[in-house]
């Protein structure tokens, strides 16, 4: 992996999956099966591009299907995330959240408000090209949230230290 490509190529190495059929298709390829709760957690995945929790993610596979146990949810998702199907994100000091890795993305957050501002790949390429030709290190940005003050709370803090507010 060339160091300008590390962000890149990971997110590339998810499977290039559009459906939850096709999402099946890889689990029974790989050995495991298309069990009804897995369908279901996979259809609460494909309706929405949101990041969610376990949590959020049983809430709605349960609202479908009750019987379904959280113990069960977090099998599904270990599983389908050592697939390369989903991705979990950092985004502050909140629980780890899930979604498509074929739609992962970076992230700035607030620390202030807890504003989310999707950031492009482009913005960390040359954090990524000196990771890897400094260090040999290939780093994922969609793992986790850059942490800072977006522009109103940074305004905000100008503001009351000038004495404006």
């Amino acid at each position: 992996m060339t160091s300008s490509t590390s962000a890149a190529s990971a997110a590339s190495a998810a499977p290039a999956v559009t459906s939850v059929d096709e999402v099946l298709a890889l689990v029974r390829a790989r050995g495991g099966r298309a069990t009804p709760s897995r369908r279901i957690l996979l259809e609460v995945l494909f309706e929405s591009s949101d990041h969610r929790s376990v949590e959020d993610l049983a809430c709605e596979v349960q609202a479908r299907a009750p019987e379904v146990h959280l113990s069960t949810i977090y099998r599904n998702v270990e599983e389908l995330e050592r697939l390369g199907v989903i991705a979990h994100t950092h985004l502050g000091h909140g629980p780890a959240t899930y979604q498509l890795a074929t739609i992962a993305h970076s992230h700035l957050v607030c620390e202030r408000c807890g504003r989310r501002i999707e950031a492009p790949e482009e913005l960390f390429a040359d954090l990524a090209r000196a990771a890897a030709e400094r260090y040999g290190f290939s780093i994922d940005p969609r793992h986790f949230a850059i942490l800072g003050r977006c522009a109103d709370c940074a305004q905000e803090a100008r503001d009351v230290a000038g004495g404006g507010g």
